[in-house]
C-alpha cells in the first residue's frame, strides 16, 4: 500500500490541513496537522508510521512551494511520545519533542509509548503478511528539545508551546497566539479522560485543564484542533 492510499487530508483554511489514517480504525487513532508557513511547514504528530507521512506530503502535493522556490524545511512536532502520535517521528529528518520524554523516544521505550495496536484496528493492512504485535515505535533521535515557552517559528506564524502533563508527563499544546488558535495534542480529545496510564498523573491533568479553561475565558484560543475526533472521518 501506498502512502497516498494510507492517508487522507481536509484543507482547514489559513494554511492548516486535517491528515488522518484512513485504515487505521481505532479510537486511538489521533489527528494529524499539518501548518504551512511561509518559512517553515510544521506536522503536529505523526501517527503509527507504518507508512511515510513525508512522502505523502510530496505525493499530494501539499509542501509544494510557490513559484518554484526550494521547498520549505519541514518540523514534525510530537504532542507526547504515545505510540499514535510517534511511530511516524521515524520519517523525518527534523523532529522536537518536550524534554520530559526526549529520553524515552531515544531508546525506543514502548513502555512509555503504551504501544498496544491490535490486528482488527487497521482495517488493511499496509504489506502482506503484516501484524500488529511486530509493531514498535523504533528510536528516534529529536533535534530539538521544547520546554514551556519555546517558539516554534514558521516565518509568518509562531507556535508557542504549553508544557500540559497529566496524559503524559511531557503532554504539550501548541498556541498560535496571534490567531488564537490551540493545537491540543491529547490534553483534550473526544471522550472519557485517560489519565492511568504510564506517567499520567491525575493533579497535573487537572491543573492543565484549569489552565486551558483560563485561555478561553480570557479569550486567547476561540479554536481548537483537538487530537482525536472518533466520528469524523475523512474520505479520501
Amino acid at each position: 500500500m501506498s502512502a497516498l492510499e494510507w492517508f487522507a487530508h481536509k484543507p482547514l483554511g489559513g494554511g492548516i490541513f486535517w491528515i488522518q489514517e484512513r485504515f487505521y480504525e481505532s479510537g486511538n487513532r489521533a489527528n494529524i496537522w499539518l501548518v504551512r508557513g511561509s518559512q517553515r511547514d510544521v506536522v503536529i504528530d505523526a501517527g503509527l508510521g507504518l507508512r511515510s507521512l513525508p512522502d505523502y506530503l510530496r505525493a499530494a502535493g501539499l509542501l509544494a512551494p510557490a513559484d518554484g522556490a526550494e521547498p520549505r524545511p519541514l518540523l514534525a512536532v510530537a504532542t507526547h511520545v504515545h505510540f499514535d502520535h510517534s511511530g511516524g517521528l521515524q520519517h523525518f529528518e527534523e523532529v522536537a519533542v518536550h524534554s520530559a520524554e526526549a529520553a524515552a523516544l531515544l531508546r525506543g521505550d514502548n513502555y512509555e509509548a503504551v504501544t498496544w495496536l491490535s490486528d482488527r484496528e487497521v482495517a488493511r493492512p499496509p504489506q502482506p503478511g503484516w501484524r500488529a504485535r511486530h509493531f514498535r515505535v523504533p528510536p528516534v533521535r529529536p533535534s530539538r528539545l521544547l520546554q514551556e515557552g519555546d517558539e516554534i517559528s514558521l516565518g509568518d506564524r509562531q507556535l508557542t508551546v504549553m508544557h500540559m502533563p497529566g496524559h503524559s508527563r511531557g503532554s504539550i499544546c501548541l498556541h498560535d497566539k496571534e490567531r488564537k488558535i490551540l493545537f491540543s495534542g491529547d490534553v483534550v480529545y473526544d471522550g472519557s479522560m485517560i489519565d492511568w496510564l504510564p506517567y499520567s498523573k491525575i493533579s497535573d491533568y487537572v491543573a492543565s485543564c484549569q489552565r486551558l479553561l483560563e485561555l478561553v475565558d480570557r479569550g486567547l484560543v476561540e479554536k481548537m484542533h483537538i487530537c482525536q475526533n472518533k466520528r469524523f472521518y475523512i474520505h479520501a
